[in-house]
């Protein structure tokens, strides 16, 4: 699942008591707030990312923007979730500043993000509780090595057919419960 279909799948889970729920403890710890009928069973994974911001640091931004709503993603600790003013995933984030009356947000999610919601609403502002909000692992994919890959069709990874079916077969489950069309997402899978 991801951060944007995560309660839904946990929700359509009805024959289920218990979930493991894997890779990120604190969007698990989350999504348990609208399953209380079931045990979420967390595994100690977490993003590097958004582990780096504090609800100390978010307040301090706060107080500096005191009218500046608080935007957070549920991968972030609890007690900074604790003092947002809406949890979402990144594509919830551009829905919600694009319908929201409010001119200044408080992002609390990779700071990459903040170059389109700039691009989509120059009437608005946009601040981060912290400078360290930095994904190392998307900053290595570049338009440069995405071209390079098409170009010269490297790194090429095979999987065995039995496992590409099911794994298949779970990704359109998944989008289905979450209401995407698995055949336009999952196309040429």
């Amino acid at each position: 699942c991801t951060s944007s279909n995560a309660i839904q799948i946990a929700q359509s889970l009805k024959d289920y008591k218990e979930v493991i729920f894997v890779p990120d403890k604190n969007l698990g710890r989350y999504v348990q707030q609208y399953v209380p009928d079931k045990k979420i069973i967390l595994w100690e994974g977490f993003c590097p990312t958004h582990i780096r911001v504090s609800k100390e640091e978010v307040l301090k931004t706060k107080e500096a923007h005191p009218e500046a709503e608080v935007l957070a993603h549920p991968e972030c600790n609890p007690d900074v979730l604790s003092v947002s003013d809406h949890i979402c995933s990144t594509g919830g984030m551009f829905s919600y500043v694009k319908s929201s009356k409010s001119k200044e947000f408080i992002i609390a999610t990779e700071s990459g993000m903040l170059y389109r919601l700039r691009k989509d609403n120059p009437d608005k502002k946009f601040y981060v509780p912290t400078e360290r909000l930095i994904c190392p692992t998307m900053k290595l994919t570049t338009l440069g090595w995405v071209a390079h890959s098409l170009e010269a069709m490297e790194q090429e990874i095979k999987i065995n057919g039995d496992i590409r079916d099911k794994a298949y077969k779970a990704l359109e489950r998944m989008l289905k419960v979450s209401g995407e069309r698995p055949e336009a997402s999952l196309a040429g899978y």
